[in-house]
């Protein structure tokens, strides 16, 4: 049988580049997001990618989470993607409790109950094939944006997550990645991008250019067949050097 990849909010974005890697790879694909079923990048997803199933599945509702994991069944590699932005960028102090509920809510207490559900179902299973959990968090966990602030705290709270995870399923052969994509071209980036575009051409980017989803899919694909899993709790920046401290 073929090895199963669940990758939330895998029907657009960041996502689906990471689903369309590792269907290629010989991956079958369940997704799971808060879209309807009918919802146009759920279906143009699953067009995509030929051997795919989808969930809806509210990262918020963690009453949820044992009822969907029942129905995705055994999986050998698992993607937390699924997360939000700040409902609107500005001044620190005019931070919403709306906004930082959400993001909290979705990008690090969600995220969480299901990655336990998932990392408990992988404790007790048992797999022919090499098995990863990967939390895709962003450059933000480690680099402010003062006019985000709730994003970038979510992203830091996700980016521990990540190493909680990696010690305590080590214990069962099961390896753990954080991903920290930079500015990368997708819906949830449109808003800015001329804001974007003039930084990178100033240098910003020190490969010069927009990341694209499957560039994060391409660095996907060796952690979900297992070539880098004594490499576990590594975190692996996806962002054309725009991390890198420089003078």
């Amino acid at each position: 049988m073929k090895p199963v990849a669940f990758i939330t909010g895998g029907q657009q974005g960041i996502g689906l580049g990471i689903a369309e890697a590792l269907s290629g790879a010989g991956f079958r694909i369940v997704i799971a997001a808060e879209m309807t079923d009918d919802a146009d990048p759920v279906r143009d997803a699953l067009g995509r990618l030929g051997d795919a199933s989808y969930h809806r599945h509210d990262l918020r509702d963690v009453g949820a989470v044992a009822a969907l994991m029942d129905k995705v069944g055994p999986v050998t590699v698992f993607v937390s993607n699924a997360g939000v932005p700040a409902m609107a960028r500005g001044d620190l102090f005019d931070v919403t409790a709306e906004s930082f509920d959400r993001a909290m809510a979705i990008n690090l207490r969600g995220a969480f109950f299901l990655a336990q559900e998932v990392g408990r179902r992988m404790a007790a299973e048992r797999s022919e094939h090499c098995r990863s959990m990967t939390f895709i968090t962003s450059v933000s966990a480690g680099m402010v944006s003062a006019d985000r602030a709730e994003y970038c705290m979510s992203k830091a709270g996700a980016s521990m997550m990540a190493q909680a995870f990696a010690v305590r399923m080590a214990a069962v052969g099961v390896a753990v990645f954080e991903l920290r994509p930079g500015i990368i071209a997708t819906a949830m980036t449109a808003g800015v991008k001329d804001r974007y575009d003039a930084r990178i051409e100033g240098g910003l980017v020190p490969m010069a250019r927009w990341g694209q989803p499957a560039d994060v899919g391409a660095v996907m694909v060796p952690i979900a067949t297992g070539e880098m899993r004594f490499a576990t709790g590594a975190v692996i920046p996806v962002d054309g050097g725009l991390s890198i401290a420089r003078l």
